[in-house]
């Protein structure tokens, strides 16, 4: 009798152990626990101690509420113009419903790789090739935008979608490197012929203003060139009416005066001549001096007349 006692006492003590087991539950931080009633969805548990009933109540998913990164696998696309390259990118999801998670969508894993991988042949299949190797930015927003749609009702959040590597062919590959050497060649060729051009321009310009300066100096010296003149044919005007009015008057020195003007002059041209080698004074040179000398008369009796 004592001996069924005890192993009663000892079966409840098991029993009671192995039910405190099943009841109590500790959620660790960055997850969350759906519980299940009788294989029906009850709640959700928070991170923490909780008890459940056992028997009636079960842990039914264990979902982590951390970011997590999901690998597209690499496959090949074709593109708009028919080239063909090999893509593959990450995705980065965050689950924000448990319960939508756990109950909604089975191997939520397995359906966002899946789903990112239709996707991504659908948006790179619209565009070109030259669009579709430096555009990476914009076909991750395509991407995010549709798949974060698509997945909404899954309690998932799509954060980013990165393209990691798009890989032409290797034909194609040499094929655009030789076009990039052509474009830049090109570019320089551009670059030379606008400096040619430019410097052109400037010494042309400068040729021009070193011209119009020329012009405005000759201009310039014309100009008193031509002062000069007038005040040189003023003063002769001048003498001319002071030596007219003596001869008027019967003063014979004037008459002396323009002989002796015109007679130096004409020695000076003689002396002047590139091909004289020698000058000849005449013999009457002493009619110059006497010339010279009413010159002197001529000036001195006009001065008294102004005097007077």
């Amino acid at each position: 009798m004592q001996s069924t006692f005890a192993v009663f006492s000892v079966a409840f003590v098991v029993l009671a152990a192995v039910l405190t087991f099943m009841s109590v539950k500790i959620v660790p931080q960055g997850y969350e626990f759906t519980v299940e009633r009788l294989g029906r969805y009850l709640k959700t548990l928070d991170p923490g101690l909780h008890v459940l009933i056992p028997l009636f109540d079960r842990v039914g998913q264990r979902m982590s509420l951390m970011e997590r990164v999901l690998d597209i696998p690499s496959q090949e696309v074709i593109s708009k113009d028919n080239a063909s390259v090999v893509v593959d990118g990450v995705v980065f999801i965050r689950v924000t419903n448990t319960k939508d998670a756990s109950y909604k969508v089975e191997s939520l894993d397995y359906a966002v790789q899946n789903l990112a991988m239709t996707n991504l042949r659908s948006v790179l299949g619209s565009m070109e090739l030259d669009e579709m190797l430096s555009n990476r930015e914009k076909i991750s927003a395509s991407l995010l935008m549709v798949l974060d749609e698509a997945t909404s009702d899954w309690g998932v959040k799509i954060t980013r979608v990165e393209i990691k590597d798009v890989n032409p062919p290797e034909d194609l590959t040499e094929a655009m490197n030789r076009q990039m050497k052509a474009e830049r060649e090109k570019r320089a060729l551009i670059l030379e012929a606008d400096g040619e051009r430019e410097a052109n321009i400037k010494r042309a310009e400068g040729e021009k203003s070193a011209a119009v300066l020329a012009a405005e100096g000759r201009m310039i010296a014309a100009d008193l060139d031509a002062q000069a003149r007038e005040r040189t044919a003023a003063a002769e005007a001048k003498a001319t009416e002071i030596v007219s009015t003596a001869i008027r008057d019967g003063d014979i020195q004037a008459i002396n005066y323009f002989v002796a003007q015109k007679y130096v002059e004409s020695l000076g041209q003689v002396a002047s001549s590139p091909n004289s080698k020698l000058v000849f004074m005449p013999l009457d040179a002493s009619g110059i001096v006497g010339s010279i000398g009413g010159v002197s008369e001529l000036i001195k009796t006009i001065s008294q007349k102004d005097g007077k």
